[in-house]
């Protein structure tokens, strides 16, 4: 996955893209102002019931197209976190997780973990590890009580 482009969220988009050798068009743009705007983590659908209330005759089809032309072009996160359904991320630097046992919920992890102690695990069999995702499960707050 290549960097994404400096510039403005709009022309960064287009540029990647392009770069990915996808069309940048109204839909996607209103799909990726939306996905940056959430901390939430949304799924497609949930992404797709918000988007349509700016562009009414969007297709729910559209919105799967547009997260993974977006994930191929490296600006968004596609998330399979608890055998539940996909979430998406307009975050792409390197950052870790929570998700709540109850209600599903996933959020982004504050502060910084050891590295070291996770590039030190080795797998017995020879296993070739070329990168990590770190999720912490727990209950959110509104669960907890």
């Amino acid at each position: 996955m290549e960097a994404v482009p400096s510039g403005t969220s709009e022309e960064r988009l287009r540029t990647a893209l392009e770069s990915a050798g996808h069309r940048h068009t109204t839909q996607r743009a209103a799909i990726y102002r939306y996905l940056r705007s959430v901390t939430s983590h949304p799924t497609a659908d949930e992404i797709f019931t918000q988007v349509r209330e700016v562009l009414p005759d969007i297709s729910l089809a559209t919105v799967y197209k547009a997260l993974e032309a977006f994930v191929e072009a490296g600006v968004a996160e596609k998330l399979s976190l608890g055998g539940g359904p996909a979430r998406y991320d307009g975050r792409t630097d390197d950052h870790d997780h929570v998700r709540c046992l109850k209600c599903g919920i996933v959020r982004d992890v504050v502060g910084s973990h050891d590295t070291d102690l996770i590039q030190g695990l080795r797998s017995n069999d020879g296993f070739e590890i070329i990168d990590y995702r770190l999720e912490l499960i727990g209950y959110c707050r509104n669960c907890r009580n």
